[in-house]
């Protein structure tokens, strides 16, 4: 899924180019999915690691700063028209979602 930013040169973008920060926040969508997905494979093992409550805590953590980029990718996948204001919240919290997923992904190579 392609996340891209539309819209002028906004003022959170810190000197990257529109083009540049869409291709992080697309990355840091990818990872936050992909370790999503490894957690509930462990939720479906019969063998869970011992650290896994810490995970669920760790991956909550992570859906809830990943919330603005999330709504973002779903409007954006279904068609859906995405304002200002959204992808003002998914600037904002970019880094603070990429942070919560390298924490979850740090807990599951324990």
């Amino acid at each position: 899924m392609a996340v891209t930013l539309s819209g002028c040169s906004l003022p959170f973008m810190q000197g990257q180019t529109k083009e540049e920060f869409a291709r992080y926040v697309e990355s840091v969508f990818k990872l936050q999915n992909s370790l999503t997905s490894q957690i509930m494979a462990l939720g479906d093992s019969d063998t869970k690691p011992k650290n896994f409550d810490a995970l669920l805590q760790a991956e909550q953590d992570m859906q809830k700063r990943c919330e603005a980029l999330n709504e973002y990718a779903n409007r954006e996948s279904e068609g859906e028209s995405v304002g200002l204001a959204l992808q003002t919240r998914v600037a904002q919290s970019a880094k603070d979602c990429e942070a919560a997923a390298k924490n979850v992904q740090t807990l599951l190579r324990r």
